[in-house]
């Protein structure tokens, strides 16, 4: 057995993580690879700090596409081997003519949870303008959304399975730069990162839309250090990466953002 609730402790998703606790036990009973669901990338990120600190089972995450937000874990005893094929996931391509009435990914998000499935079953949703959206759920999904997802806002659509090899996913843009701030608070290094007021930025991080580390920060003093991560829904990601002190104290960091 695992120490489920030494595992458990100071983390945020306890919910999800229990789930996971229980099936990595089931992967250990059964000798079987045993799938999660979707995990968000909060979730993602506590899950692989508890798996790193257990010998007795094996993750492997995948969600359709290298740089996919959500994902599923494959869960299976260390001595069993264990591949990205093994994380089952299907594609759907969500098809209408969207010139007239625009769809945003929530649009598609809801249209798709309208049809009775919860939240963890789908995975991360691509939305390629006028022409419709591709999905990416548990394959045991696909059949009942082709049935019976016929509309997104007020445009008819056709739902149908596709390969994973047909999901249009364009490889984010990377941007580097340099930036040279009095402190290491977040609201002045963000604000440099994605070139926005230092004001928006506090605005935003107040309004817990900001994480760090997948965790959501309000705090605008919070202070980053090399190897963050710092993401906002809709604007991509920035790495914090080398710190530097200068002769008159003040911190040159070296910051990447993910488009």
């Amino acid at each position: 057995m695992l120490p489920r609730e030494e595992l458990l402790k100071s983390v945020e998703n306890r919910e999800t993580v229990a789930r996971v606790i229980d099936q990595s036990e089931q992967a250990i009973k059964t000798w079987e690879v045993v799938c999660t669901d979707f995990l968000s990338p909060p979730e993602l990120a506590e899950v692989q700090q508890i798996f790193a600190r257990l010998t007795d089972v094996q993750l492997q995450l995948w969600g359709g596409y290298p740089q996919a937000e959500r994902q599923r874990a494959a869960i299976a005893r260390s001595e069993l081997p264990l591949a990205v094929e093994q994380v089952e996931i299907a594609a759907l391509e969500i098809a209408g003519n969207f010139l007239f009435d625009s769809a945003t990914h929530r649009d598609f998000l809801g249209a798709i949870l309208g049809t009775g499935i919860v939240r963890e079953k789908v995975g991360d949703i691509v939305v390629l303008g006028e022409r419709g959206a591709q999905a990416i759920v548990v394959p045991e999904m696909a059949e009942f959304l082709e049935m019976n997802l016929r509309q997104v806002r007020s445009v008819p659509v056709k739902t149908q399975r596709i390969a994973s090899e047909e999901l249009k996913v364009r490889e984010p843009k990377k941007k580097e730069m340099t930036t040279v701030e009095a402190s290491m608070r977040l609201d002045a290094i963000a604000s440099a990162g994605f070139g926005m007021s230092r004001s928006k930025m506090a605005d935003l991080i107040g309004t817990g839309d900001v994480r760090v580390n997948w965790k959501e920060i309000t705090q605008a003093s919070h202070p980053l250090k090399t190897g963050d991560l710092v993401a906002i829904r809709g604007k991509g990601r920035l790495e914090i990466g080398e710190v530097a002190v200068t002769k008159k104290d003040r911190y040159r960091i070296q910051l990447t953002r993910l488009v």
